[in-house]
């Protein structure tokens, strides 16, 4: 199947574009699309991938489901397109980012800024219902989203894998921890950041690593 996808990420996964699971996926999400409001908008369903390229990226980031209210998904896990309100999480993701480096929190939630740089953020389903959280797991989402994360643990080195929350770090536990940084707390969600991830001091713990391994640091 030929996807519009960034050049590299489709020499990557062309083997998963062609498996009989991704026709089924394209198809189911094709229809939803047809029938019923599903975030983000069509364009920006491969918005990770097209944003950091596989030999680019240096740290990754992994998010669940895309948000599901009107106008906040935006194909990265975790932003908001420019001038729509912070959600919860990300508003104690820049909190966490101002108590470990000191930087000032942004005024937008857009964090394609991030993505330049080399942060792949990468939800594991990539669509979603209007108001309907997990309304697209099941569906070949995660096999795809998997085969993305195997393909840089095992054909890439000296990466920074950030997992946040149960979820993210059963998708990532097979992860080298010889080969790569891999940084695990809670989720930042309220529900959840007071036990741990405030104080993870991820962001400072991953440019340390990109810097020890030649790399240029993240502007976070």
């Amino acid at each position: 199947m030929d996807v519009k996808i960034e050049p590299s990420w489709k020499e990557k996964l062309q083997g998963e574009f062609d498996k009989e699971y991704f026709q089924k996926l394209t198809d189911f999400v094709r229809q939803e699309y047809k029938e019923k409001q599903i975030f983000p908008p069509a364009g920006k369903i491969f918005a990770a991938f097209d944003a950091c390229p596989f030999d680019k990226t240096k740290v990754v980031i992994l998010g669940q489901d895309p948000y599901h209210d009107v106008g906040q998904a935006n194909g990265l896990s975790f932003s908001v397109a420019d001038g729509v309100p912070k959600p919860p999480s990300l508003v104690n993701i820049f909190r966490e980012i101002h108590d470990d480096l000191g930087t000032p929190i942004p005024e937008s939630g857009d964090l394609s800024c991030w993505a330049k740089q080399g942060v792949l953020l990468l939800n594991s389903n990539l669509t979603v219902e209007a108001h309907k959280p997990n309304s697209h797991q099941g569906h070949g989402w995660e096999e795809l989203t998997d085969e993305a994360v195997m393909r840089l643990a095992q054909d890439r080195e000296h990466l920074v894998f950030m997992l946040w929350g149960a979820w993210a770090q059963r998708k990532g536990a097979f992860i080298d921890r010889d080969k790569h940084l891999v940084l695990t707390a809670p989720h930042p969600s309220p529900l959840s950041a007071h036990r741990g991830f405030f104080g993870c001091k991820h962001f400072s713990r991953a440019n340390a690593y990109l810097e020890a391994h030649g790399e240029t640091p993240i502007e976070w």
